[in-house]
């Protein structure tokens, strides 16, 4: 008798699960990877969706000489560093304040966690309806409350147009990064706690020499999530501006989108291609030096 795991068994078994990957596998090379691969071509090409013509290198050339795509990395820089900081700051501190057990704890983390589930367009038009100038809640009720001159053009001012696309994609993400946190807070032996106490860290001494280092798993995978999903930006800004006014909210992501798809027209796939593989590229970096660099300061639990 052939021993089990030989021969035809476990050709059959290798197979059966070779037909389980298949549909993911299809999916993946039609709808991922042949995609990457044409644009990448297509980057190098004068390409307006239906005519293409190779032209080298001068797509990228062009790139770093046009200043509203210069404007475009810079903005998408701001709201990467801005909301990646401000979204595991308020996550690590909901995760601190709800990882207790108390009566209503499991509510409130699931009310902190239920915006991340909703999509971000969904989340985009009911903040431009509340933030709306004229017909807006929020400039209602300041002016219910005689403070008139606290009402501002939320979503016209470049500054606080930058600032409402941070804090709402803040408000909506960090529910996500504090599940994260607590799975992590509660990785902590208990142990380490009563150790330190004796040796006299309490309070913030306590979370600088022993939380916030056994914590580094999740804060490095908060970091680097953060980091991948901001440098794409596109629905948040979509929805609350539109890239303006004067393209002062555009994110790389939006300003692709418009080069092919947006109201001017202008059909130019091979350069938003060429800005798709910078765009790509820079996040490969800069997630691999952040997971490089994180990983150094995480502590065998």
């Amino acid at each position: 008798m052939k021993p089990y795991g030989s021969g035809r068994f476990k050709l059959g078994y290798e197979l059966g699960w070779l037909l389980f990957l298949l549909p993911a596998l299809i999916f993946y090379l039609c709808f991922s990877l042949f995609p990457m691969l044409s644009s990448t071509y297509y980057s190098f090409t004068d390409w307006n969706g239906v005519t293409s013509k190779f032209i080298g290198l001068d797509n990228y050339a062009e790139m770093f000489r046009d200043r509203m795509i210069l404007t475009a990395f810079w903005n998408t820089a701001q709201f990467t560093v801005t909301i990646t900081i401000l979204q595991n700051l308020f996550g690590l501190l909901l995760a601190l304040l709800l990882v207790r057990r108390f009566a209503g704890a499991n509510f409130m983390r699931s009310m902190f966690f239920l915006p991340s589930i909703f999509s971000t367009l969904l989340i985009g038009y009911v903040w431009s309806f509340m933030l709306e100038p004229n017909m807006g809640v929020v400039n209602n009720l300041l002016a219910n409350l005689r403070l008139e001159r606290l009402q501002v053009g939320w979503l016209s001012d470049p500054f606080w147009a930058k600032w409402v696309i941070s804090l709402v994609t803040t408000w909506q993400f960090m529910g996500y990064s504090m599940v994260i946190y607590i799975a992590g807070l509660q990785s902590i032996n208990r142990e380490l706690y009563e150790y330190g106490q004796l040796e006299g860290a309490i309070g913030w001494k306590k979370f600088i020499h022993i939380t916030f280092p056994l914590v580094a798993p999740a804060f490095t995978i908060n970091i680097v999530l953060s980091l991948i999903g901001n440098l794409q930006i596109f629905n948040q800004i979509y929805v609350l501006t539109g890239g303006g006014p004067g393209y002062q909210t555009e994110s790389v992501a939006s300003m692709i989108y418009h080069l092919g798809f947006g109201s001017g027209g202008s059909g130019r796939w091979g350069y938003g291609s060429a800005m798709s593989i910078v765009l790509f590229l820079f996040i490969l970096l800069l997630t691999t030096v952040s997971v490089t660099l994180l990983r150094r300061r995480e502590v065998e639990l």
